[in-house]
């Protein structure tokens, strides 16, 4: 991956219709844990096991804002009509090459609502238009039908199967890649 040469990702929030992509920060504290501790959660990311307050305390503290200053992405909370609802990211920013990954987790009491689909769209086209992006992936394992989903909605396209890309508690897994680009928007 090439070094991000002086570029940052403006640190904003973005809005849209009762959506708020903003920075976390230690009020989400509580939230974050919950949300890591529950088992879909726990099935699909890599995260610490058991999750508490430390690992979020240092993560909204530290980790995002580390990752915002290298460059190589940004960290949103999501809120929907104000409560937290889970976090999303642009992470692995390739800034020469105009590539870059979202990530997302939707807490357990705000699933169901379409809400990683519409911050993905949200997130990534940001990227695309007012970034500079010419390409936004998302990847997710071959049994997280939720997080396919998302991206499906969120507009991007089912483009292939990475073999034991990824790997989650239980071991290595494959996972299905969705991409968007400029020519898309």
């Amino acid at each position: 991956m090439s070094a991000p040469v002086d570029r940052t990702y403006d640190d904003i929030s973005l809005r849209s219709a009762g959506l708020v992509l903003r920075a976390p920060g230690v009020g989400d504290v509580p939230d974050i844990v919950r949300a890591c501790r529950d088992p879909l959660t726990q099935q699909w990311l890599p995260l610490p096991n058991p999750y508490d307050e430390s690992h979020a305390f240092g993560f909204v503290t530290e980790q995002a804002r580390a990752v915002w200053r290298s460059g190589f992405g940004i960290v949103r909370a999501i809120e929907r009509d104000g409560e937290f609802a889970g976090m999303i990211d642009l992470k692995k920013t390739d800034w020469r090459g105009g590539t870059t990954e979202i990530g997302y987790w939707v807490s357990p009491d705000h699933r169901g609502h379409g809400l990683a689909g519409r911050a993905a769209r949200l997130l990534g086209d940001w990227a695309i238009r007012e970034q500079g992006m010419e390409r936004v992936e998302i990847r997710s394992a071959t049994g997280n039908l939720g997080s396919q989903k998302a991206a499906l909605a969120a507009g991007y396209r089912q483009e292939g199967v990475l073999r034991s890309a990824g790997y989650t508690h239980t071991g290595r897994v494959d996972l299905v890649i969705f991409g968007k680009t400029s020519a898309d928007l």
